[in-house]
């Protein structure tokens, strides 16, 4: 068979292009917004499953790339995750405080956070 010069100058371009996605940190997806904790909980869910599914076949190079660009929510999903988890232990500190200086009011106020944010941790 022979090839052209189109088809190996094609082939030449698809192999560099392979080589540099490789070897560099390719970022042109934006992931899907995760505003709230409950969203991120979600998005984080929904895509491990679409990870969960890729992994479990054959990593093809469409598969790679549907990895590739489903990560970038993951990512998303997880900064958001983590930051609430961050202020969460703030929050139980206040819990913790008004316990011991016997502050019913405060302890009502800083409790009620603090199990809205567990509440919605425990859907992971």
């Amino acid at each position: 068979m022979k090839l052209g010069f189109s088809t190996l100058a094609m082939a030449a371009a698809l192999a560099f292009s392979a080589n540099s996605f490789a070897t560099e940190r390719v970022e042109h997806f934006k992931g899907v917004p995760s505003p709230d904790l409950a969203t991120a909980v979600k998005n984080f869910s929904e895509y491990n499953n679409l990870l969960a599914k890729q992994l479990d076949g054959e990593l093809t190079p469409q598969a790679l790339a549907e990895i590739h660009q489903l990560t970038y929510t993951l990512e998303v999903a997880l900064e958001k995750i983590g930051d609430e988890v961050k202020a969460l232990a703030d929050t139980l500190e206040e819990v913790h405080v008004a316990s011991e200086t016997s502050e019913p009011e405060k302890l009502a106020e800083e409790g009620k956070k603090y199990m809205q944010v567990v509440n919605e941790l425990k859907k992971l």
